[in-house]
């Protein structure tokens, strides 16, 4: 009597991919050849959830203006990505720490070696929603390759049943967790290279999606102005200069005066350049860009809508 074989496995990930059986006989070339083409089927996912994506963003931006915060919950792969993600947001966009909170299942220790049956607590996921009391105002991602992890699954119904708005990122088709939360993203990867890992193109998948989802909700926060990053946190030389080539850019000031401007700002970079193209010192810049919720853009009176543009292709 034999045990059941890959094929009996209904979720595409954990599928066997019957065109790369000689996977361990290639050149390096063609083993890295390999590899890169079969990430073309990540971006390729991620394209095809660009409507669910947007249906996200949309549903939770009004929270997070209002206070609320990005919560990632995963074990794994996937929850090592989130906590990347929720790392990422106060370097690049000033976003308050406390308000991106990474649930790993395993905790910290899990971020570089695999804590036996973390993933397969249900009642652990909840626990950890519940210790970070995630409410009403908050928005939960909830990642998980498969779409059948039980610490996942457990994180997304106690925030769900918490009032909070819940997204979900899975590999694979029909699963439980694209069922359990509000905002469903399904990233359709299919078999990967290695069979079943899905560090590999389920990976990229979520990174990509990731990536998208907290930008375009950043944008939204008025973090940005045009496609300058005028809120990053100067916490060493290369973002200090990074700066003041924004300051310059966005205000084409010569340099004396942008160093002058981004001083008095206290190294805030908006401030600065609100600072420098209305001609006002850094209170009244401070005191306007609150007025407008922190939007440049509205700031500076340029509020006209621009137009959506067509896809590629």
């Amino acid at each position: 009597m034999t045990g059941p074989s890959l094929q009996d496995d209904p979720r595409p990930t954990e599928a066997f991919d019957a065109r790369h059986t000689d996977l361990d006989r290639l050149s390096p070339l063609a083993l890295v050849q390999t590899f890169a083409d079969d990430q073309l089927q990540a971006l390729q996912a991620v394209q095809a959830a660009v409507p669910s994506l947007t249906a996200a963003v949309e549903a939770a931006r009004g929270r997070l203006e209002q206070g609320g915060r990005l919560i990632y919950a995963g074990a794994g792969t996937s929850g090592r990505l989130g906590m990347l993600d929720a790392t990422e947001l106060t370097p690049t966009f000033s976003w308050p720490p406390e308000r991106a909170v990474p649930l790993l299942a395993g905790g910290l220790r899990a971020m570089r070696e695999a804590v036996e049956g973390a993933e397969d607590d249900a009642d652990a996921g909840a626990g950890d929603v519940c210790a970070a009391q995630v409410g009403p105002g908050d928005v939960l991602i909830a990642v998980a390759a498969s779409g059948t992890t039980p610490y996942v699954l457990g994180a997304a119904a106690q925030a769900r049943a918490a009032g909070a708005l819940t997204v979900g990122l899975s590999n694979n088709p029909g699963t439980p967790l694209l069922s359990a939360v509000d905002c469903p993203v399904l990233l359709d990867t299919g078999p990967e290279v290695i069979s079943g890992s899905t560090r590999l193109k389920a990976g990229t998948a979520q990174k990509i999606a990731l990536n998208i989802l907290s930008s375009a909700l950043m944008v939204g926060l008025g973090k940005v102005y045009g496609n300058l990053m005028v809120d990053l946190r100067a916490s060493n030389a290369k973002l200090e200069a990074r700066a003041l080539r924004l300051v310059q850019h966005a205000t084409g000031a010569p340099l004396p005066d942008a160093q002058a401007a981004l001083h008095a700002a206290g190294g805030r970079v908006k401030t600065a350049i609100v600072m420098l193209r209305l001609n006002i010192e850094a209170a009244d810049a401070e005191a306007r860009l609150a007025r407008s919720g922190g939007h440049a853009r509205a700031t500076l009176g340029e509020t006209e809508q621009a137009p959506d543009r067509t896809p590629p292709g």
